[in-house]
């Protein structure tokens, strides 16, 4: 399991314990973390996963697929570390990370 830190728009943290080989969504939507929709269950459909991963981490969480591109166009305040949460499988190389949450999801 590794630590992730979930950190809404307005501050708040949420460090939870996710299961090696669930996405960074479903940890959160498996604890509630408020800020994280997951609409399509992961499906990388819909952006309700949004994320906003630290430069220094993102080398580790995988490149962007072209699908993921796509769904990131729908998106409000995508910034060059975007990403959709369904998209990155967490494994002990994520332990320790914390990645912020945009305004809103749609």
């Amino acid at each position: 399991m590794a630590k992730i830190t979930y950190i809404e728009h307005d501050g708040t943290s949420h460090e939870v314990e996710v299961t090696d080989g669930f996405s960074l969504m479903e940890g959160a939507v498996n604890n509630s973390v408020p800020g994280i929709d997951g609409d399509c269950g992961g499906a990388c459909a819909c952006a309700t996963c949004h994320v906003y991963v630290p430069a220094d981490w993102l080398s580790k969480t995988g490149a962007r697929s072209e699908m993921e591109e796509s769904m990131l166009d729908f998106a409000t305040g995508v910034e060059e570390t975007s990403r959709l949460g369904c998209q990155i499988k967490v494994g002990p190389e994520l332990d320790g990370m914390s990645v912020r949450l945009p305004e809103a999801q749609h």
